[in-house]
């Protein structure tokens, strides 16, 4: 091969390496799953930063009816993006994402004060575990359904934001249904995925050493912010961060 050829196939070669790696590290769909007990509107603060930041983020509505249901839910929505995706979960959500997180759009996931379960693991294998603060939670007179009491609400899941919004967190919970917190996951995704996990120090719904001890388990790169279980609302600048520093290192 004379220098000529041997320069160009270099050149070539160097131009697809490095389409290749801007490719890679380009993870700007962030796809989040709220937790029981709650909705997505609490993400919107933390939504508005990523999305001022350059990051098409979208957040599921899953019903809370089943851990199935709630997983198609979120597959819904993993449909929708264009390129990877850097799927993050709050709370049960992490139950969620751990399901998910198998589809191959997804870069990474990020659990936010969340539960990161192993194969035939369950939430409530893994809250009895290692319990948490009082959780005053009650059943509906269906007993399907569990609920958080709203008289207890601020201090179990919101203490640090102010009453007026703990308090309409609240009214507007979504009812979490018994069966969604029995099922066992099947394959997670973080044995194949690379992820990053979010301890809310301050948390009283779930034991910040459990929270802890999952994200080492599964070799989490992990923070640590002080705020209650309601962290993605109380402090929506640093969880920006963290989810940030993750869709930057996702795509590597």
């Amino acid at each position: 091969m004379n220098k000529r050829l041997l320069f160009t196939a270099a050149l070539a070669f160097a131009t697809t390496a490095t389409a290749f790696t801007a490719e890679a590290a380009a993870v700007k769909n962030i796809v989040i799953v709220h937790g029981a007990l709650a909705d997505g509107s609490g993400w919107r603060k933390a939504t508005e930063i990523l999305e001022k930041r350059g990051f098409n983020v979208t957040i599921v509505q899953e019903p809370l009816t089943s851990l199935v249901e709630d997983v198609a839910a979120t597959k819904r929505v993993l449909d929708l993006q264009e390129g990877a995706v850097l799927l993050v979960g709050h709370s049960y959500g992490g139950m969620v994402i751990t399901e998910a997180g198998n589809d191959p759009n997804v870069a990474g996931l990020v659990y936010v004060a969340a539960f990161q379960p192993d194969k035939g693991e369950s939430l409530l294998n893994l809250a009895s575990s290692k319990p948490a603060g009082s959780m005053d939670i009650k059943e509906t007179k269906d007993g399907e359904y569990l609920y958080l009491d709203p008289g207890a609400f601020a201090a179990d899941f919101a203490a640090d934001l102010p009453k007026a919004e703990a308090d309409f967190l609240a009214r507007s919970q979504v009812f979490a249904s018994k069966q969604a917190f029995a099922a066992k996951i099947t394959e997670p995704a973080w044995r194949t995925k690379r992820s990053w996990s979010i301890v809310a120090t301050e948390d009283r719904s779930i034991n910040p050493g459990l929270e802890r001890d999952m994200a080492k388990r599964a070799g989490s790169e992990v923070t640590e912010i002080k705020a209650s279980h309601a962290v993605f609302a109380s402090q929506p600048e640093k969880v920006a961060d963290a989810i940030e520093k993750a869709a930057n290192k996702a795509g590597d």
